[in-house]
């Protein structure tokens, strides 16, 4: 009953938080991103990407028709059909996704929510799923070291997420999921307009899925149950010379996953194995912009956000319990000097405290309090050649002074060959058991001996586009490659012991090394054709030697078609995704239990939408050629035993899955 009314306390302060907040919609606004919304070409548009041409950085953005095309439900849905971006399983029992960007971990990419940090730490592992796709107007991904305007964090690029915004938001929208795996969702978004100056917005997200599905009868569910209940309020200002907005969101998480009801137990002394997680999660953010002089694009902004998460776990007879809380704030100033030269430059602080207990484990605690300010130059010749420039210095409670340096060039050498470079560093600091919480749902003895470093990384980058004039439309082809090379990393090393898990600093090398080559072309009206190929070589050292990270496919392909009626009337997606094999941690010399190596494998989806005046309804099918892995869980018949092992994931853990959807509108003329 307590959680109850607290749950309903704190919807009510969340439908009438009565607080401004800053908008980005003006190009004026200091807190845009760096790349400028008005130098961008469209690409054709049943893609509904737009590809970044007269900026410095290498970016894309995903707008509401490119999610559209697959069943977006949440942020680790929306890039079935992205060729850089990969989602896969932590494990087979938690419901963990992770996505990997230039061939690493999305712990090396900095997520960000309209320009500032969300879900680290705790979050970092479930956080994907703290997105609802229907909440967000575009996704903007950028590769390498981006700016130094937003932190030190990124690493391989950054994943910003922009949500619907009230003044120009639809005045009612409504999404409803249903898949035949008893996964159900409703989505709701309003948008309010109070006055000409104040605006707010109200959204609101409830999913389940409580049906224990076990497709290849191991005993174990294929996805957890799970129940989420995700609740936001916005609220917009504006004048001619201040822009505010301000928001809070409140999450309430669910899930349980592991052994069936019908499982026969091992050990008839100890109960099935279940893992289940508990979470409720309250933030808040508000950002305030000031236009000082619109003439040379003077401004300056200040940005507040914060964050308290508390979770419980269990994994078997283990627990795992952890709160955190966070705090990040900005302030930032820029100027056009002309139309050539610009300047920008902030303060910032940002506080982390997390609090871990764990069974059979200790408790631990973490906090860090880091400083820094920063200074990037821009020069713009005519689009034509464009330099951006950053230097952050920093300093943290826990590693002293560390500088950040950024570059990033950009050159068009005709209209239809345009060259990218880049070169910077990015620092983060690993949370070892926050980050790698999913290894829980193993009997892997953990071990960590060493004081963590803060880890450290160069990031090179060259891209090459190609913008071809073919009967009347244009062939676009991307060719890029990435070089990431750490100085100090924690490894996470799976392969010294089959029953031993070893956290450690890493002695030796460690890079990423990526090619990929993009092409898409509109073959004729309302069809357009995307094809991509990404080779990946990622090694680190393990104890003493250099090997290949296990568990990374070595390459993938991508293939996305997509046809719209002329009226728009209907709409075909295709995607199919080839991936390639790669290696597995070494496994019992004397008794192993699963095989060195995984194989390649093709995953099919696609989906087809019916739009009417002001509803669509759409029908799909993911993983039609129902491939999973096969051997999913190490030990399943002995989940108490020292050879369960849940992390051993490479390839999908459900099979075949139709799913229909019901979208309604009501327009803002």
């Amino acid at each position: 009953m307590k959680l109850f009314r607290l749950k309903l306390l704190i919807i009510l302060v969340i439908i009438h938080f009565p607080v401004q907040f800053f908008c980005q919609d003006k190009s004026q606004s200091l807190l845009k991103d760096t790349l400028n919304l008005q130098e961008v070409v469209v690409a054709p548009e049943s893609t509904g990407t737009l590809s970044f041409r007269t900026t410095v950085l290498q970016a894309q953005k995903i707008g509401r028709a490119e999610l559209s095309r697959a069943a977006c439900c949440n942020l680790s849905e929306s890039f079935e059909t992205n060729p850089s971006v990969d989602v896969s399983y932590s494990d087979a029992v938690t419901g963990a996704k992770q996505i990997r960007l230039l061939g690493l971990d999305g712990i090396y990419v900095q997520l960000l929510s309209e320009n500032f940090p969300i879900y680290r730490g705790l979050a970092s592992i479930y956080g994907l799923d703290y997105v609802p796709g229907p909440w967000m107007e575009s996704i903007l991904i950028s590769k390498g070291t981006s700016s130094v305007k937003n932190g030190y964090e990124a690493i391989t690029g950054q994943i910003n997420v922009e949500y619907k915004k009230p003044p120009v938001s639809d005045i009612l929208t409504v999404n409803l999921f249903a898949a035949d795996n008893a996964r159900w969702e409703a989505n709701g978004d309003a948008s309010f307009l109070l006055n000409d100056k104040l605006s707010s917005g109200l959204f609101v997200h409830y999913s389940s899925e409580q049906k224990q599905m076990d497709s290849n009868d191991d005993g174990f569910m294929d996805t957890p149950l799970k129940q989420q209940v995700n609740l936001m309020n916005r609220w917009h200002y504006q004048t001619d010379r201040f822009i505010s907005q301000s928001g809070i969101q409140y999450l309430h998480d669910e899930r349980t996953g592991g052994q069936i009801d019908k499982a026969v137990p091992a050990d008839f002394s100890k109960p099935l194995y279940r893992t289940k997680l508990n979470v409720n999660r309250l933030g808040f953010f508000t950002k305030n912009g000031w236009i000082l002089n619109p003439e040379k694009n003077e401004s300056m902004a200040l940005i507040v956000t914060g964050s308290i998460h508390d979770q419980n776990a269990v994994y078997g007879l283990k627990t795992y319990d952890a709160d955190e809380k966070t705090l990040y704030t900005s302030f930032l100033y820029e100027k056009n000097f002309n139309q050539k030269n610009k300047i920008s430059t902030g303060i910032s602080l940002n506080y982390q405290n997390v609090n871990e207990e764990s069974f059979p484990s200790f408790p631990g605690k973490t906090t860090e309090t880091t400083t820094g300010a920063y200074l990037e130059y821009t020069y713009n010749k005519e689009d034509k050649l464009i330099v951006l420039a950053g230097l952050r210095a920093d300093y943290s409670s826990l590693f002293d002074l560390f500088i950040t340096p950024r570059l990033h060039l950009k050159y068009n050498f005709t209209e239809w060959l345009h060259l990218r470079g880049t070169v910077g560093k990015g620092y983060r600091t690993p949370l070892v058991l926050a980050e790698n919480q999913f290894y829980l749902a193993s009997n892997r003895i953990l071990q960590n001996q060493f004081k963590i470093e803060q880890e450290e990384a160069w990031n090179y980058g060259i891209n090459l586009g190609l913008y071809i004039p073919v009967n009347n439309n244009e062939l676009i082809v991307n060719g890029e490659w990435y070089y990431t090379d750490f100085q100090k990393q924690l490894i996470v090393d799976q392969d010294e012991n089959p029953n031993r898990l070893s956290f450690y600093n890493l002695n030796g090398k460690s890079y990423s090394s990526v090619f990929q080559v993009e092409a898409s072309y509109p073959f004729f009206r309302g069809f357009n054709l995307t094809a991509a190929f990404r080779w990946m070589d990622v090694r680190a050292t393990y104890g003493e030697v250099l090997r290949k990270k296990p568990l990374t496919s070595n390459h993938k392909a991508l293939v996305t078609a997509s046809y719209q009626t002329p009226l728009k009337k209907w709409q075909f997606d295709l995607t199919s995704q080839f991936n390639g094999g790669g290696r597995m941690p070494d496994p019992d010399e004397i008794n192993p239990l699963w095989e060195a190596h995984f194989s390649a494998y093709t995953i099919l989806n696609a989906q087809i939408t019916k739009n009417f005046r002001d509803w669509s309804i759409y029908i799909g099918a993911e993983n039609i050629f129902d491939y999973t892995q096969e051997s999913r869980v190490i030990g399943y018949d002995d989940p108490y035993g020292p050879n369960y092992d849940a992390t051993m994931i490479w390839g999908p853990v459900h099979g075949r899955k139709f799913y229909v959807g019901l979208k309604y509108n009501i327009q803002r003329l």
